[in-house]
């Protein structure tokens, strides 16, 4: 599972990453072209544990999505759901 630290009063905190935080962490460090199948293998990585493989997909391509929202990837060909960084 991927964390972060933060500082608190005297002393430091883990807590774990959103999905979302998870996925970018990843897209960052890793690069390339992103499809639905490889985001869920990196939220199964991060610690994401799915009920079965259609909510693994679904999770996987809502990240993708806010993500692209975000603006740190682009879908450059809109009749593919495969997405790169900005």
């Amino acid at each position: 599972m991927l964390w972060r630290f933060s500082e608190g009063e005297d002393e430091m905190t883990e807590k774990p990453l959103t999905h979302k935080q998870a996925l970018a962490t990843l897209i960052r460090a890793l690069g390339g072209t992103w499809d639905t199948e490889r985001a869920v293998l990196a939220l199964r990585v991060a610690g994401y544990r799915p009920a079965d493989d259609e909510a693994a997909g679904k999770e996987a391509r809502h990240n993708l999505r806010e993500l692209a929202k975000d603006g740190l990837i682009v879908r450059p060909d809109p009749d593919q759901a495969v997405y790169r960084p900005a």
